[in-house]
């Protein structure tokens, strides 16, 4: 009976540690990725998500980044499809399947990419949600990047030195702010813009201060041009999952996962942004031969006339949808002034 009752305890106790084992082997999503690793979405954003993640879900759930699973343009698709369970979008990179993100891209706005991104995700929840434009996937967060900027080979120091440049352009708004400019457009992703400026395809690009490291534009762009406040434009992305990949987890780590995602999301990967583009500033002025050069208060007056007419145009095609699109940027301002900019 000793024998037996001795036997019979050790295969409980080895049936609890394969329980065990069990209970705590975490579902681990892959997250689809297509910048460079050093890249701060890649090197700062996705490991504070996951862990994230992983508080919230007490180590049940995280992920891991896998690259080069598709380009920049497919990673909707990418995800919807199921061949990854996460990723980040620039919605400009699809031109016409989003419209109303491009409320957030207007220039006009001032404060930063943290500030931005929940006034973002804000009016997302109030106003643009009715247009179902990531309809097949699960919206985790909304967000911008800073200001957009000219950097470029030649030295801009004014408005009027922009026309017929040739400039790789990310698309949304940052293409209309391209043709206001007499500036030809030029679309490539953002990880092929050192080979188009490297090679002279384009003559410079628009981007935030961020590209200066990420994408090591001090070697190719010398010349930083900035619009002093609002900048050039804003740029507006995404990050999703898979449907049925965040259906397939247990209730309790859907329902942790749920406060994870939306707002707090945001207001981290707006965050992140906000420091790498502060590390691109840095960057930028140690580097040698590089420049930073501001528009004159006469070119600023004159880009607020521009972009008033960019904003009006923008406004119209978003209320073609059915939003209230004036409503929507005039929150988005409030909001990002309540945030303390």
């Amino acid at each position: 009976m000793r024998i037996t009752g001795f036997v019979a305890g050790i295969a409980c106790a080895a049936a609890m540690t394969v329980t065990s084992a069990v209970s705590f082997a975490a579902e681990t999503l892959v997250i689809s990725s297509w910048a460079p690793p050093t890249h701060g979405m890649n090197a700062l954003m996705w490991p504070r998500l996951t862990k994230m993640i992983e508080e919230a879900t007490d180590g049940r759930v995280t992920a891991e980044i896998k690259y080069k699973l598709a380009p920049p343009p497919a990673q909707f698709d990418l995800v919807q499809d199921g061949a990854a369970d996460m990723t980040w979008i620039f919605h400009g990179y699809n031109p016409g399947r989003f419209v109303a993100t491009k409320l957030i891209e207007l220039p006009g706005y001032t404060g930063t990419a943290e500030a931005a991104s929940v006034a973002y995700w804000r009016a997302y929840e109030k106003y643009l949600k009715g247009a179902n434009e990531h309809k097949g996937v699960k919206l985790i967060a909304l967000h911008t990047h800073g200001v957009g900027v000219l950097h470029s080979d030649k030295k801009v120091t004014s408005l009027d030195d922009i026309k017929d440049m040739k400039l790789r352009l990310g698309g949304g708004v940052s293409g209309d702010v391209g043709t206001a400019l007499g500036a030809t457009g030029i679309r490539v992703p953002a990880p092929k813009v050192y080979e188009t400026l490297a090679s002279k395809a384009a003559d410079g690009v628009m981007m935030p201060m961020e590209g200066r490291k990420g994408f090591k534009l001090t070697e190719v762009s010398a010349n930083v041009y900035q619009m002093p406040g609002g900048g050039f434009y804003r740029g507006s992305f995404a990050l999703i999952m898979n449907a049925d990949r965040f259906d397939s987890l247990s209730a309790d780590d859907k329902a942790a996962l749920d406060k994870v995602f939306g707002e707090a999301a945001s207001q981290m990967a707006g965050k992140v942004w906000d420091e790498i583009d502060a590390i691109g500033l840095e960057v930028t002025k140690t580097a040698e031969g590089n420049s930073i050069n501001d528009a004159s208060e006469a070119d600023q007056a004159k880009y607020g006339e521009i972009a008033k007419a960019i904003s009006e145009k923008v406004i119209a095609e978003v209320a073609a949808k059915g939003i209230d699109a004036q409503a929507a940027v005039d929150f988005i301002a409030a909001e990002m002034a309540a945030h303390g900019n």
